[in-house]
């Protein structure tokens, strides 16, 4: 059931980010766009995101955790990449720095669902 509140949170995040940023769409489908879009992007912070912060932990420190950012907005990317060629969906995401903005975005309202989720348990 958790899973399924994290790619409804995903989801959500994706719409607002498409709705606030301007280089941030959608065409054809909404609704698939974002929750194929959703799940891809799922997949890739839980698979790949934590192999490339590995891999650039030196970077991470040296720019004190900046290129954590870049990162973020590269999966950002990515997800909206492979949601287009291999799905046929089309949440588009015109450039890097509406990248950067949409997984901002995107990190934001699951780091406030993450948060609530914690308070909930502790409340019980």
């Amino acid at each position: 059931m958790n899973l399924i509140k994290r790619w409804l949170v995903f989801m959500l995040a994706l719409f607002v980010a498409a709705w606030l940023i301007p280089g941030i769409h959608v065409e054809n489908d909404a609704w698939v766009a974002y929750a194929i879009t959703a799940a891809i992007l799922a997949f890739l912070n839980a698979i790949l995101l934590p192999i490339l912060r590995a891999l650039s932990c030196g970077l991470i420190i040296l720019t004190l955790g900046l290129f954590s950012l870049v990162l973020n907005a590269a999966m950002f990317m990515l997800s909206a990449y492979l949601a287009q060629t291999w799905f046929h969906v089309g949440y588009v995401v015109d450039n890097f720095w509406s990248a950067l903005l949409g997984s901002l975005i995107v990190s934001v309202i699951s780091m406030l669902f993450s948060s609530d989720e914690k308070r909930k348990k502790e409340e019980i």
